[in-house]
């Protein structure tokens, strides 16, 4: 089923670790043509792309830098997407992060804005710039195209101590792609959110092991998830085949640490 993402146009932001770079490595093992995305080139992005490497085509595989905290980096990193592969047909936007922890007595216009910026503005903006290639390539197939962000339990719970801008942040995106959907359904363009539970990753190193094992057994399976085990939910959003009639819709990747 999932035979039709061989040679399609993948941009993954937020991807030289972690999440993001899971989602990378099984995309090229299906054959994708794939961009990485980091902030600077740096020691893990040599590191991102010598793992790509290591299990697909190394000519369909490119390192493309942005801080997308900036509009007019997202803008210059769809572009040079587009120059790259000349066109786009699955953007999925996994840039984003905790940006801090406040208390709502300490939170100032800076936390403020640093915060929405890193996980509401990098998927408005790449997004907005992406949308006239995805709406091309899906003319052009006569197949839908596929935005995919990731979203988190966050959105749903309010998140943890310090956490609440990050987790109205994730909210916001959650909402922001039913808004997508009614615009660009007409152009053949899906948008659908994963949305992962406590996955074992940098952004849980700030806790305490107590910590940790606390929440581990308020999920059903016991135990944080891993980065491996996401990545196909992208996969199957990404797939005209598999979901090609599917939009608008969360899916929720928490080993039954939140149940609907």
């Amino acid at each position: 089923m999932f035979a039709d993402l061989a040679g399609k146009r993948v941009l993954i932001t937020g991807s030289t670790a972690g999440i993001g770079l899971a989602i990378a490595k099984l995309f090229v093992t299906m054959g994708a043509k794939v961009a990485i995305n980091g902030r600077s080139a740096n020691a893990a992005a040599e590191s991102a792309l010598s793992e790509l490497a290591a299990v697909g085509s190394k000519y369909d595989i490119v390192f493309l830098p942005a801080d997308l905290t900036k509009t007019d980096e997202c803008e210059k990193l769809v572009n040079a997407f587009v120059e790259k592969f000349g066109g786009m047909d699955v953007l999925i936007n996994n840039a984003g992060g905790l940006g801090g922890r406040s208390s709502l007595e300490n939170i100032d216009d800076d936390f403020y804005d640093h915060v929405m910026d890193l996980n509401a503005r990098s998927a408005l903006m790449v997004t907005r710039f992406s949308i006239p290639f995805l709406r091309e390539s899906a003319k052009a197939s006569g197949k839908t195209t596929s935005v995919i962000s990731t979203g988190s339990i966050a959105a749903r719970e309010g998140g943890g101590l310090g956490a609440g801008i990050y987790a109205a942040s994730k909210a916001w995106l959650h909402n922001v792609h039913r808004n997508w959907v009614k615009e660009y359904t007409k152009d053949n363009i899906r948008f659908n959110i994963v949305s992962p539970g406590t996955i074992d990753t940098v952004f849980h190193a700030d806790k305490s092991d107590e910590l940790k094992d606390k929440i581990a057994g308020s999920i059903a399976f016991g135990r944080f998830g891993e980065s491996a085990e996401l990545a196909p939910s992208y996969a199957f959003f990404a797939s005209h085949a598999c979901s090609g009639y599917i939009t608008g819709q969360i899916l929720d990747v928490n080993g039954g640490q939140m149940c609907p």
